[in-house]
């Protein structure tokens, strides 16, 4: 190895690609750096000349000059001397002086330099030279207002190649992320990360949110609002694993028909659960576990396609809990085999067919992982949980009364971490709260609100070293945290407040309400404010997840503290106003509904797939209600192309096959319409906020629900039972379940009728009806004849 060739050592090599990128500054910062040398004692100039002399010498000899200083023209052997000198500064600085230093002298120079004076990036942004980029943004910056504003054309696309290098290149992210980052916020989120890569849409949105609020929130409200510690792994690091073991033969999973990328997802995640990382990658997640110092760590997808603008993937890709209370080395192994089941969510099924819907297949999927600090306390010295969690949209679609404002926005919360609120679980209910009248509830009979109430609470029980679920009657107690806040008593048929400490406490009598908590605390406007602020930024609704912990004496007024945990843009239904006909005969109407209906109009309805509540219920066992979601997913698959709704028992979408059809986005993302008939112990919410609704809204599937025990609430039982069920024709290897999937073909059935659904959400009533073939040649008239 010779000094002529610089990349043969890795430490001048750095130094070497980001001078050579600026040839004119780099003649002053070299003449700087040589100073340093010098003056440090490294070298003296003396010596440093006559080395210089040598091996420039030494140069002209490997390339056959027998009489170097005869035979090389004055001007040549002078370039030569220059690029020796070079070279060795490089090498003498590199492997002596600390790079810190390096970064200093680029800043003395560059603030130096005249303001006018022009510095062109005419390089790629994945290859930019960071630290030269840095220093030039922070003299840019540093530099009084007038002058400032001569360069700071210069100063954004320093900003734009640094945001799409390290965080996104989706321009709509970076058009509004460069008037809100700076260098130094830039600089904090380098400094957090693992690798070179993007650190992916979740992460970026979350960094992009706590800027835009720490610069232009209300002070007070800024004094209640945190941000959790997070550490980023950039995506190259994906690339890394995957390569590191061998599981790059698993990238064209997206271009295998439904079944394959179903059947042969399991084997996949076996694969990435056994896979180890590089050393370095090692060490880095070890130094993150040192500084937590025993929390409870999350572990989250931030896919570069994840959180944008149209395809926020909610709920898609996995996120592991560490709970974080093993030894050193069984910390490390639980948050390695987390970050690979993150990785190989990449391969789901839900998630291929998600991208293959979204006209995203194509694209070369980039995972990074986004790690924070799970936010909450220690409850009873075993539970780490928040007193509360979940999620807050900037807009509010549903309403139940006439009073909220859709403008205020919506809040979906839990006791406990947020998984539950976002999770469509089933038997078990957070608190809606519409922030215009944050007290209203859907719900006004107590008994009504006992029953859609919160039953189970997610948490981290700090003995097991585990994430569990449990009962909340088994968690709550009379010494639970600011329990006034949090829950009533019902008793007599009424739900009292707490007053103060309980006594006689009976945990089957506690109804988690949040009453005190919406009521004498300012939780609810602060988290208006901020839903606000970040609209106002975005320029469209925002979609956030948060934690809030109650801090103060228990005896006295607490503040609510929120963290903020995640925010993107809100996916919505294309909203059409619709007026409710007034003479449809009763004959014709086939459904009403008259709870959280959004707006909208769905024609030309062909088929309508219905599964009986009563013959669901008498599935068993549990499996069979599985192959019938199965079958769903079939039929989804084959009408593709047509105009088709779902109607069925309970939640579809439940985690809990008895409670709803335990479907996915995959099962019926073709649908157009997804209707949930809800009885007496099944309350008629349609899963606002959560992930599975978020696809829903995604796929442009309006949700709806009836009570069918209300008599405001309609269904044409008498319909649906003397159809003719078309599942043999449609699937012929599905006959057998033409007892509980019927398909009916509408217009067959109906002599060229079609279904038409119209949802006013001003009325709040959504009604389907057979519209004749006449009636629809008129409409199309009218519409068509439109200018």
């Amino acid at each position: 190895m010779t000094l002529s060739d610089p990349t043969s050592f890795p430490k001048v090599l750095t130094l070497y690609l980001e001078l050579s990128q600026y040839p004119i500054l780099a003649r002053h910062i070299r003449e700087r750096m040589r100073k340093e040398i010098f003056e440090r004692g490294v070298i003296t100039p003396e010596a440093f000349e006559a080395e210089v002399r040598a091996k420039a010498v030494q140069s002209q000899r490997r390339e056959g000059l027998h009489d170097p200083l005869a035979q090389e023209p004055p001007d040549i052997w002078r370039q030569r001397l220059s690029i020796v000198r070079d070279n060795l500064t490089d090498f003498y600085f590199a492997y002596n002086l600390p790079h810190d230093l390096f970064e200093d002298i680029v800043r003395q120079v560059l603030a130096e330099r005249a303001p006018s004076q022009d510095v062109v990036l005419t390089f790629h942004p994945e290859l930019a030279p960071w630290d030269m980029l840095f220093a030039q943004g922070e003299s840019y910056e540093s530099l009084p207002p007038q002058e400032r504003e001569r360069v700071e054309h210069h100063l954004e696309e320093i900003k734009v190649v640094l945001i799409k290098a390290m965080i996104s290149d989706h321009l709509e992210y970076v058009g509004i992320a460069k008037e809100w980052f700076d260098i130094a916020d830039l600089r904090s989120i380098r400094e957090r990360r693992l690798g070179r890569g993007k650190i992916g849409g979740k992460a970026a949105g979350l960094m992009l949110a706590a800027t835009v609020l720490r610069k232009s929130a209300s002070q007070e409200l800024l004094a209640h609002l945190r941000l959790p510690r997070s550490w980023f792994l950039g995506a190259d690091v994906f690339y890394q694993f995957t390569h590191f073991n061998d599981l790059l033969v698993f990238a064209n999973q997206k271009y295998k028909s439904d079944e394959e990328i179903r059947g042969e997802y399991a084997a996949i995640r076996e694969r990435f659960a056994q896979g180890r990382f590089p050393e370095d990658v090692v060490e880095g997640l070890r130094a993150i576990l040192e500084q937590v110092e025993g929390k409870p760590l999350i572990v989250r997808s931030s896919s570069l396609l994840e959180d944008s603008f149209g395809t926020s993937f909610a709920g898609k890709y996995e996120s592991r809990f560490c709970p974080n209370q093993g030894s050193p080395k069984e910390n490390l192994r639980a948050l390695i085999h987390a970050i690979a089941c993150v990785y190989a969510s990449v391969y789901s099924p839900d998630v291929l067919l998600y991208r293959r819907r979204m006209g995203l297949i194509d694209y070369d999927e980039r995972m990074a992982v986004l790690i924070q600090e799970v936010q909450g306390r220690d409850y009873y010295g075993r539970y780490w949980m928040p007193d509360a969690a979940g999620v807050a949209f900037s807009r509010n679609p549903f309403r139940w009364s006439q009073l909220i404002d859709r403008r205020a926005g919506f809040l979906r919360m839990v006791w406990g971490l947020g998984t539950r609120a976002v999770e469509n679980v089933g038997g078990d209910y957070p608190r809606l709260v519409a922030l215009s009248h944050p007290e209203l509830r859907p719900e006004t009979d107590p008994k009504a609100i006992r029953g859609y109430s919160q039953r189970k609470v997610d948490l981290i029980d700090l003995q097991e070293n585990a994430f569990r679920v449990l009962p909340v009657s088994e968690v709550l107690r009379g010494e639970t945290p600011h329990l006034r806040f949090l829950a009533g008593r019902f008793q007599d048929g009424h739900i009292q407040e707490f007053l103060g400490r309980p006594v006689g406490f009976k945990p089957e009598e506690v109804v988690l309400t949040f009453d005190g908590l919406l009521r004498r605390t300012p939780f609810a406007m602060w988290v208006r404010d901020m839903l606000q602020t970040l609209e106002k930024a975005y320029k469209v609704p925002v979609d956030t997840e948060f934690a809030m912990l109650l801090e103060g004496d228990e005896g006295g007024d607490p503040k609510p503290v929120i963290h903020l945990l995640q925010c993107r843009p809100m996916s919505r239904l294309e909203r059409e106003a619709a007026r409710l006909p007034t003479d449809i005969p009763a004959s014709r109407q086939i459904f009403v509904s008259t709870r959280l209906v959004p707006d909208g109009r769905l024609s030309d309805i062909r088929y309508v797939v219905y599964v009986p509540p009563d013959v669901y219920r008498t599935l068993k066992p549990v499996a069979r209600k599985q192959e019938l979601a199965r079958v769903i997913g079939r039929l989804n698959r084959r009408l593709e192309g047509e105009t088709f709704v779902l109607i069925g028992p309970g939640r579809w979408g439940s985690a809990n096959p008895d409670i709803g059809v335990p479907v996915t986005y995959a099962d019926l993302y073709n649908a157009r319409a997804l209707v949930e008939l809800a009885s007496e112990d099944i309350a008629p919410e349609p899963s606002y906020g959560t992930h599975f609704f978020q696809d829903l809204v995604e796929a442009q599937i309006f949700p709806l629900a009836l009570k069918l025990d209300d008599t405001e609430d309609e269904f044409n039982h008498a319909f649906f039972e003397a159809a003719r069920n078309v599942l043999p024709e449609l699937l012929p290897e599905a006959a057998e379940w033409a007892h509980a999937v019927w398909v009916i073909d509408v217009p067959a059935e109906t002599r060229g009728a079609r279904l038409e659904l119209v949802m006013d959400g001003d009325a709040g009533k959504a009604m389907a009806y057979l519209k004749s073939p006449s009636a629809r040649r008129k409409l199309k008239g009218r519409q068509g004849g439109r200018t």
